[in-house]
């Protein structure tokens, strides 16, 4: 009995062994099984939208100053910039045609036109509409060598109207609606495809101070501020993405130095930010069998299991509604603090006038590498004629990264109606 049951506890003991043995060879394996997330190695901080040509300067007064213009004097592209503004208008009316080449050093055919036209009602309203046109120039497409060549012209426009309200004697406010159409679609490659469209809000509100007197020289404050383009995401189709309008945000403000009855300069600082979401870091997820033991994936010595795109490292997912996006759009940047800084872009400009009859105007515009990267000057001059205003300007990039408006002449007319009919100044 004795043998039997030293045998029994040997088997027992041995049945013991072979099931921790078994416990561990699972617990083993089932370390071996891990998840890593990889970033996207082409990673970028740069926020895009739908529409961008809406934050092309269409005018070259705004041009020639570093392409700013929410808190500079009165003029009839106001609409563009800070409608507010035509409340202190000095001219009855006013009707201005620009042009600017794109991508001119490349192309001839791919331009931004503009013709706006405002109204002051009275002395405490005005009114203001505008078409603004993109072309892409036109586009050749063969099917093949037998048949002939098909024309599209992709372009985009969107059609402005603006109301301003003096509420005081140095301020105004002003609402704008705006109309967007984007026709990049070729017909030719898809039979289904068509135009996609919008609307934008703006909001702005302009001050401008009475003269004072100082030392040397008389001196006048001038502010600004305005929510451009607030509205639904753009859709071209119903299974394609829908794109944020670039919804600006813009702050200004400058002074201008009165030497004498002809001899002025205006001088004006702006910043502008995007309120669209940064886009997150993304990356892949991965799991798998630590075959090798490193810890990490190794694509040709571990066995994946399982993968999953567009994980969100580090950030907020772009997937929100765009008045969701406004304020998400200010504490969303991956980076915190500093890279919410970098979104914001600046510009410095001045404008010397003489006699209201001549201008000389230059600027400089600054943009984190981060974040586009566009940094550029620009100078720009101004003749009257009676009631003609024709305005000019030139850019030079800064950059490492070439701009498309690159030693590019933009153009601009002006046909005031009733000048010198409000005295502002």
């Amino acid at each position: 009995m004795l043998v039997i049951a030293v045998i029994k506890l040997k088997i027992n003991m041995r049945n013991y062994i072979i099931a921790l043995m078994t416990l561990g060879m699972f617990a083993q394996v089932k370390a071996q099984t891990l998840t890593e997330i990889i970033p996207y190695s082409n990673d970028s901080r740069v926020i895009t939208t739908g529409v961008p040509f809406l934050l092309i300067a269409s005018d070259a007064r705004a041009a020639g100053m570093g392409d700013m213009g929410v808190a500079t004097s009165a003029d009839a592209y106001s609409q563009q910039w800070n409608p507010a503004k035509y409340g202190f208008s000095e001219a009855k009316s006013g009707l201005g045609i620009s042009y600017t080449p794109y991508l001119s050093k490349l192309v001839n055919d791919i331009f931004l036109g503009n013709i706006t036209y405002f109204n002051r009602l009275s002395e405490g309203s005005a009114f203001g509409i505008s078409l603004k046109y993109f072309s892409l120039g036109e586009i050749e497409i063969v099917q093949d060598e037998f048949s002939e060549a098909l024309i599209e012209k992709p372009n985009e426009l969107t059609i402005d109207a603006s109301y301003a309200l003096r509420l005081a004697d140095q301020f105004s406010l002003a609402v704008g609606m705006r109309y967007l159409r984007s026709d990049l679609k070729i017909q030719a490659v898809d039979d289904n495809a068509s135009a996609a469209s919008t609307f934008g809000v703006d909001i702005a509100g302009y001050y401008q101070g009475e003269e004072d007197a100082y030392n040397s020289f008389n001196g006048r404050w001038r502010g600004g501020f305005a929510i451009q383009n607030l509205g639904p995401k753009i859709k071209y189709d119903d299974a394609g993405r829908e794109n944020f309008l670039p919804t600006m945000l813009r702050l200004g403000g400058g002074f201008d130095f009165i030497f004498d009855d002809y001899n002025r300069l205006n001088v004006t600082a702006e910043v502008a930010k995007l309120m669209v979401p940064t886009p997150p870091i993304l990356g892949v997820e991965i799991e798998f069998e630590d075959d090798n033991g490193s810890g990490s994936f190794e694509e040709d010595e571990d066995t994946e299991i399982d993968r999953t795109e567009d994980v969100i490292i580090s950030g907020k997912s772009q997937d929100v509604s765009f008045i969701s996006g406004v304020f998400q759009s200010f504490g969303d940047a991956p980076g915190g603090f500093s890279e919410e800084i970098k979104e914001f872009t600046w510009a410095l400009g001045a404008e010397y006038q003489y006699q209201d009859s001549f201008a000389l105007r230059a600027g400089y515009f600054n943009e984190s590498e981060e974040k586009g990267a566009r940094k550029f000057f620009a100078l720009g001059a101004g003749f009257k004629y009676t009631t003609i205003n024709i305005d000019l300007s030139y850019l030079f990039s800064a950059s490492k990264i070439q701009s498309p408006l690159e030693n590019t002449l933009r153009f601009s007319l002006t046909f005031n109606f009733g000048d010198g009919e409000y005295n502002e100044y």
